[in-house]
Parts: C-alpha cells; sequence; structure tokens
C-alpha cells in the first residue's frame, strides 16, 4: 500500500540499524593468553634462540625479554631496579633492565564508578600479567657491534625521579668505545619525550639505526566491538590512517612505505600507547604477531640509517604517548607537537563531521551546566530546531495523507482488479493535494547518522565514561543498572543479561508507544501486529545501550510526540490517542453501527467486507446501491481510511 511506504521503511530503517548494532557490537570473547616474550642470551645484544623478529623490515634482531613467569605484577615489578615516575597524571617507574617503559598507571581514572576502586593501569612488565610496554634504541649494522638489549643494566642517577620539569637520563657503556644515553622526560600529562644518543670513542665511523616499538602480550580480555576499532593503529604520511584488527595479523605482518611524518602505536577504547619517529627523517613503520614462544602483538618502526663519526655523537629524538584519550589533550598534541593527523587515534568513525563536533557541543554544554546528562537533553533540543523545518513538513504531509484517506479508499476499491490504474489514481490524488507519500520516513533518515553520531560519542570518548546523570544512573557511557524484574532492586536476584529492562529502557518503550498510537491502528494484522511489538522489541534491543543513549531517544520521542500532535492538530487532523491505544489491545478493530437496512444486502454483498473502507462511505460516489448483479461495491459503511472514532 503506497499510503504505508514510510511506513514500512522507517521501521526498516530504524531494525536495521539497531538489529545490525545489537549483532555486531556484543564483544567477542577472548581466550585468555600467555604473557611471555622471546627469551634471549644474556650477553645482552637482543640475539633471540627464536627466528629473530624484525623492525620495519629489517632482519637485525629486536630486543625481547625474559620469559614470562606467573608472578603478579607487583613481583614482576620488583625483580628489577627502577627509576619512579611521579606526575599529577602519572604513576609508574622505568624499568634499568632494558630501559624500558613498563610501568604506568592513570592517576585521574578508576577501574569502576566508586573513586576507591583501583586505578587504571595502562603499561606492566614482561613477567607478570598482561604484559606491555614500550622501548627505543638502536640497531647495529654489523653482529659485532654491541648495543644496548632487554637485559642491558643500564645506570640512572643516584634518587632520580622522574617528573614534569625533571628528566631522567640513562647511560650505558658497552665496553667497546661506544656510550649510549637515554633521556627520558614527561610533560604534565602522557607524553614521554625520549632522546637516545650514542657517543664514538671507537676511532672508527659506526652507522646505527634508530628503532621504536609498541608492545603488548597476548590479547586484551575485552575487545572486538564492531563500531571501534581496537589494535594497531598508525598514519604514515600521505599513506593516511592504518588500522588493523588483532586478528587480521594471523594474516601476516603489514609493512608501510618509508615515509617522513607520522605515528604508530597501539590503541584501546579508552587508552593508547604511540610512539611517534622522528619527524626529520624517513621511517619505515610495521605492525606484527608472533607466536613463538607466545603470543605478542608489536607495533614497531626503522628510522634511516645514521653514521656516528668518530668522536662524534649523534640522538634520535621521539615522543611516547601512554595515557588516556581525552579530546583535548590528544588535540593539543597534534597542534603543539605537531604530530600528523594525531586526533584520529580517537576512532570518531564514518561520521567525523558530525560526531566530533556533536561531542564538541555537549562537552561546552557540560562545562556551563555540570552534568552530561543534561547536555545531552539539550544537545536533542538544538537537534530538534535544526530540522525543524524538515520535520515540519514531512508531520505536515503526514497529516495530509489521513485527511485523504476516505478518497484513497475509495480509489483503492474502485480500482481493486486495476493496480496499475489504481497507483495512477492515487499518483493523481497525491499531486493534487500536495502530499509527498514517503515524506514521513525523513525525520527517521535524517535522525539515523545523528543517533550513530551520539551514539560514537557515548561509546568512544573517555569524557563521557563514568559520567553521572541523575539518581541511578552514575555511567552514561553504560547500560541502565537497574531492571524491571526484580522489581527494580526490591528482590534480592540479579536476572540474567537479556532480561535486564531497566528503567530509562521503559520510559523510551513507553514514548514510542504513544508517538506510534498518534496514528489510529491499521486495520491491516500485520501492520497492526508492528504496530504493537514494535515498542516492545525497542525496549529489549536498546536496554543494553549506553543509558545515556536511551535517555536520548526516550527525550527525543516525547519532543516528536509534542511536534507530530501540535501539527496534526493545526492540521484539522482529529488525533485520538486514547482511542488509538484501547485500540491496539482490542482482538478485532470495533466494527461501526450499521443501519438496519444494510442487513438486507444479498449475502455475497455482506460477505464481501473489505477492510479497505472502514467507517467511510461505500464506494460508489452517490452511495445508492449496487445492481444485485454487482454486489461487491455495497459495503458495511466501514472504512480503514476514517479516523477510529468516526462513527456511521
Amino acid at each position: 500500500m503506497m499510503d504505508n511506504k514510510n511506513l514500512f521503511i522507517a521501521i526498516g530503517l530504524s531494525l536495521a540499524i539497531l538489529v545490525g548494532w545489537q549483532y555486531f557490537f556484543a564483544p567477542a570473547p577472548v581466550p585468555e593468553q600467555p604473557v611471555a616474550e622471546a627469551p634471549v642470551t644474556p650477553d645482552g645484544t637482543g640475539t633471540t634462540t627464536q627466528p629473530p623478529a624484525t623492525v620495519g623490515g629489517s632482519t637485525a634482531p629486536v630486543p625481547g625479554g625474559p620469559e614470562a613467569s606467573g608472578l603478579t605484577r607487583e613481583e614482576a615489578l620488583a625483580l628489577s631496579p627502577r627509576v619512579k615516575i611521579a606526575t599529577e597524571a602519572v604513576s609508574g617507574s622505568i624499568n634499568l633492565i632494558g630501559g624500558r617503559i613498563d610501568d604506568v598507571r592513570l592517576n585521574a581514572f578508576h577501574e569502576t564508578v566508586d573513586p576507591t576502586s583501583p586505578t587504571v593501569i595502562l603499561l606492566s612488565p614482561v613477567g607478570g600479567p598482561n604484559g606491555y610496554f614500550a622501548e627505543s634504541g638502536w640497531i647495529a649494522e654489523t653482529s659485532d657491534i654491541a648495543t644496548p638489549g632487554p637485559t642491558t643494566q643500564w645506570t640512572a642517577p643516584p634518587g632520580a625521579e622522574l617528573g614534569v620539569g625533571n628528566p631522567v637520563t640513562l647511560t650505558y657503556d658497552n665496553g667497546a668505545g661506544l656510550v649510549f644515553s637515554r633521556k627520558i622526560a614527561i610533560d604534565e600529562h602522557f607524553m614521554f619525550t625520549v632522546t637516545d644518543s650514542v657517543r664514538n670513542d671507537t676511532g672508527a665511523a659506526v652507522n646505527l639505526t634508530p628503532y621504536g616499538r609498541v608492545t603488548r602480550l597476548g590479547e586484551p580480555e575485552n575487545h572486538g566491538w564492531f563500531i571501534l576499532h581496537e589494535g594497531l593503529i598508525g598514519v604514515f604520511g600521505d599513506e593516511g590512517l592504518e588500522e588493523v584488527k588483532y586478528k587480521k595479523l594471523a594474516d601476516g605482518p603489514v609493512t608501510m612505505p618509508a615515509v617522513q611524518r607520522g605515528w604508530l602505536g597501539i590503541t584501546d577504547k579508552y587508552w593508547a600507547a604511540a610512539m611517534v619517529p622522528p619527524r626529520d627523517a624517513d621511517f619505515t613503520g610495521r605492525f606484527i604477531r608472533i607466536e613463538d614462544p607466545s603470543l605478542r602483538y608489536q607495533a614497531d618502526y626503522r628510522g634511516s640509517a645514521v653514521a656516528v663519526p668518530p668522536a662524534g655523537t649523534i640522538e634520535s629524538s621521539s615522543e611516547l604517548f601512554a595515557g588516556a584519550k581525552q579530546v583535548a589533550v590528544i588535540d593539543g598534541y597534534q597542534k603543539s607537537l605537531d604530530i600528523e593527523s594525531f586526533e584520529l587515534i580517537i576512532d570518531w568513525g564514518w561520521f567525523y563531521f558530525i560526531t566530533k563536533p556533536m561531542f564538541y557541543l555537549i562537552d561546552f554544554l557540560y562545562r556551563v551546566f555540570g552534568n552530561f546528562g543534561v547536555a545531552i537533553l539539550l544537545v536533542t533540543v538544538i537537534v530538534k530546531a535544526i530540522f525543524f523545518p524538515l520535520a515540519n513538513k514531512s508531520y505536515k504531509s503526514m497529516s495530509a495523507m489521513k485527511k485523504v484517506q476516505p478518497q484513497m479508499a475509495a480509489l483503492r476499491e474502485q480500482y481493486k482488479d486495476d493496480k496499475v490504474k489504481q497507483q495512477q489514481a492515487l499518483m493523481e490524488l497525491y499531486k493534487k493535494e500536495k502530499i509527498n507519500p514517503l515524506a514521513g520516513c525523513w525525520p527517521v533518515a535524517v535522525q539515523i547518522p545523528v543517533f550513530f553520531s551520539l551514539y560514537k560519542v557515548l561509546f568512544v570518548t573517555i569524557e563521557m565514561r563514568h559520567a553521572p546523570f541523575f539518581g541511578w544512573i552514575q555511567d552514561l557511557s553504560a547500560p541502565d543498572p537497574t531492571t524491571i524484574f526484580n522489581l527494580f532492586g526490591l528482590i534480592p536476584w540479579t536476572p540474567p543479561q537479556m532480561l535486564m529492562i531497566g528503567v530509562w529502557p521503559l520510559i523510551m518503550g513507553v514514548t514510542m508507544f504513544v508517538q506510534m498510537r498518534l496514528n489510529p491502528t491499521p486495520p491491516d494484522p500485520a501492520q497492526k501486529m508492528i504496530f504493537t511489538w514494535m515498542p516492545v522489541i525497542f525496549t529489549f534491543m536498546l536496554a543494553s545501550f549506553p543509558a545515556g543513549l536511551v535517555i536520548y531517544w526516550a527525550w527525543n520521542n516525547t519532543l516528536s510526540v509534542l511536534q507530530q500532535y501540535t501539527i496534526m492538530r493545526r492540521q484539522g487532523v482529529d488525533v485520538d490517542i486514547i482511542g488509538n491505544i484501547k485500540d491496539t489491545f482490542r482482538r478485532t478493530p470495533p466494527k461501526p453501527a450499521d443501519p438496519p437496512k444494510a442487513k438486507a444486502l444479498p449475502a455475497a454483498a455482506a460477505d464481501n467486507d473489505d477492510d479497505e473502507a472502514d467507517d467511510e462511505p461505500a464506494p460508489t460516489a452517490s452511495g445508492k446501491k449496487a445492481p444485485a448483479k454487482k454486489p461487491a461495491p455495497k459495503k458495511s459503511g466501514k472504512s480503514t481510511g476514517r479516523p477510529r472514532n468516526a462513527r456511521a
């Protein structure tokens, strides 16, 4: 039916998105991986007992680390001498064995909404659980030149402590004429600056190549979201953004062409560890998965070879970001440090041009009103105002469709045996009345990218993490924690996840139900079933979505009801919401009272009761009885095209 195409298109679009999100966004279970790294020889050169890993396509060995021993994190930290890291944003330590950064806690972020819960751990040492570290250094051109490796003991000044404005310099003398130093500095947020230098006292030129890498042992426990990239990531000059999922690396390493500007690392939902190679020389980046003797993932780069002249010194400076992906901080680094497209470390998605501005708007309103939930409500009003002309036109068209339902029903009956003429007649009617039968789906179609962008903002931005609303909603990025199936906590029982239907999902379902009941219940059984069950289905589906998104949807429904009701009344359409709701729960649509003379009609005419003409005059324009040989046009007086509360 042409007049119902907008309904089916709107329903189809909404269901496609929500069902697709439910199917794809649930994180896949990830088997726990052993945390181990390749064993190495004690000579400090990084020569391994396995086929050597490479950096940036080089065949030179990559420093490894001691094999995992099943220790706790604290026990693994205690195995080596360390230099303390202490800033307002970050705490942890630098491992003097290997000179790597492998102990980073983020002081401002907790594991749960409880402020007394442990702070988030980002980087951890090899030997304990979830090994994750970053390091830089030099690769020698020949194996007879000893460079610092994973078991190299670096020396730090007594009492050294890394802090803002207080860098630490580590040193190592290979005993063969090369003296290495590593200066590490940190800013007030999450950026480390690592400057590696070499002094050549050998009397002959030495060729060295700088490298850097971020290594994760095993896979993170929670990842695999379709909407969000988690895994290896980088920007490589004109090659642009490269995102590689963990599972993709099972097919082999990904090596990028040599470029001069960019960065690479490993990203999680809210956190990342990424290295920025020197900007004044080419580098070759690569992502690799290594399984022997245990699983690890590595994002590494190899710079351009440089010659260290006799009695000369060279240095290579790089940055390491190890922290929370806060929008203001990331954007600040991109601008102040001139890091190529560093903002893309946050996955803004396909609708970047909507998602990021929406975040800025929500963040601005949050700073004004002090609550992200209130900011979301206000953004909804602003979005409705922006699209008001389009929605207003659509609702007017829908109202006009309601007013011509009797004519449409008559045309269908008149041309019921000729579908081509029926459609032509309907199109002529639409043209005459200036009606667009598909106009009703435009508000939904326009809302889809906005809905998706808001979902992205709530899902990927750390600013929304643990952001409270009011009452029981203490985290807008998490689902509503209540459920009707234990009477919202009154019964001491935790239902399964599929039954976690909280207060806000119920509010959303009710507002959706009311919005759909602005129109009379359709007589067609299939349409009636859709109208009846669609709010219930959406309630269950959205119950697992972030509470902030459900609040947005419920509030948007409420505003849409008010807007559509007002426009329909102004267009002269009788809106009987209460009557429409009552019709929903009737087994069959109410039948109007027929005049006594209708009972005298021939049986054939009485039996041919067509739902297409509910509450409308018989299809014949004159209203006279049809000839006996053509009983079908004579109707009982019922027409589906007329508002439910009309009476014969």
